[in-house]
């Protein structure tokens, strides 16, 4: 087999489709978020302002936060120097597990290195380890939640997009006897709307099942602390699970999750994921422990960001800008066409200094490709009608269907 004109056929496939993905060449600038530099292929380079983020709320750039990475590296080197049953457990991940836990009124916590790897590991484990599990998945689930339970190898059950009665259907189905998990999150990712958490709750308890909630894109966001949808509906209790990340909203790096004291331990102890990986740095540890620590105490960051996601709606709406309305921070700007979404997303950067990276299948289904706009609290009122405005030229450019106010 010819393994190079494969992979080049494969390749040229995506390109056709307007698929290909080509990463953005940035560099940050500490103290400016959203600003950065962007280097072009020809060794040129260009200011742009980020609108596309996970970093949702800039605490990678806080003081506190880069202040504690330092502090940790003079203190304790730049890595942990092992697995974290071999020579890498270091104190800081002790106290960032412990805030964890707190954050979301848990017993314990247990940290990964990414919120990819703690879906994995956890779901994976579950799955696999307790004899006879069905898991019952929403169909929107991440990538990793979807990876985790295949990997688990366990009975699953893929129920319709926060449809309680459908899981409740589906649960009715199977023997009453086994056990049984529901897995979904809080806000997804792509479409910005939220899980009835309390109703699938309800049906879980109907038959005693254990619940797994993915908060990655809500923690830090909502909740009087910041420990995400559930606190903010006084639900936390319900969930057996709650898991997240660091690097999203806390502005680190990271993974996690927090349960009871002996559901943390089974994962810690028959999770390869976990056992086979070395340990995040300690300055990682560190600075996402004060972020967190911050956060929980801070309204401030919280009340600016969602007065800069309202702002933005309302610049769209001014200029019949079609975006997906939901009740989260995320604001999903609807193209409908790959090709017109990679060039949208190219001339905003190239001519605008804008970059907002293109959302193309498979992350979301065809036809429904779109830029994923994610304000924070540091855009500014001018930035807003230099999005807007800009996004406005390029529609009648692309002679795309204005919203109807």
């Amino acid at each position: 087999m010819n393994f190079e004109a494969f992979f080049e056929e494969k390749l040229g496939g995506l390109h056709e489709a307007g698929n290909y993905r080509v990463f953005t060449d940035i560099e940050r600038h500490a103290g400016g978020f959203p600003r950065a530099t962007r280097y072009r292929a020809d060794g040129s380079t260009q200011d742009v302002t980020v609108w596309c983020s996970n970093d949702y709320l800039g605490m990678g750039q806080n003081p506190l936060v880069t202040g504690a990475m330092k502090e940790a590296i003079e203190r304790c080197g730049a890595g942990a120097g092992g697995t974290r049953n071999i020579s890498g457990t270091n104190h800081y991940h002790v106290m960032l597990e412990r805030e964890l836990a707190d954050l979301h009124g848990k017993q314990d916590a247990l940290i990964f290195t990414s919120g990819y790897v703690s879906n994995w590991a956890a779901l994976g484990t579950l799955g696999s380890k307790i004899p006879g599990l069905i898991i019952y998945s929403d169909a929107l689930n991440h990538a990793s939640m979807i990876e985790g339970i295949r990997h688990a190898r366990c009975e699953k059950r893929v129920f319709r997009h926060n449809d309680p009665d459908d899981l409740r259907r589906l649960m009715a189905l199977d023997d009453p006897a086994a056990p049984k998990m529901v897995a979904f999150e809080s806000v997804y990712s792509m479409d910005g709307d939220i899980a009835p958490i309390a109703d699938l709750c309800d049906v879980a308890d109907e038959f005693g099942a254990m619940t797994y909630l993915d908060e990655v894109h809500a923690v830090g966001m909502y909740g009087p602390r910041g420990g995400g949808i559930a606190e903010r509906e006084g639900i936390m209790d319900r969930l057996t699970v709650i898991e997240g990340t660091l690097g999203k909203a806390f502005g680190v790096m990271g993974g996690y999750i927090t349960a009871s004291r002996a559901l943390c331990d089974f994962v810690r102890s028959f999770a390869s994921g976990f056992i086979f990986t070395t340990a995040l740095p300690p300055s990682l540890a560190a600075a996402a422990a004060v972020s967190i620590r911050h956060l929980k105490a801070s309204q401030l960051e919280r009340r600016r960001h969602q007065d800069a996601v309202a702002k933005v709606r309302k610049a769209l709406d001014a200029h019949g800008i079609p975006h997906m309305p939901n009740p989260s921070h995320i604001v999903p700007v609807m193209v409908g066409n790959a090709a017109k979404c990679k060039w949208i997303s190219d001339v905003l950067i190239d001519n605008h200094g804008i970059y907002v990276q293109p959302i193309n299948y498979p992350t979301v289904p065809v036809k429904t490709e779109r830029l994923r706009i994610t304000p924070t609290p540091m855009h500014t009122d001018g930035d807003i009608r230099h999005l807007a405005g800009a996004l406005s030229e390029l529609w009648s450019q692309c002679a795309l269907a204005r919203a109807v106010a």
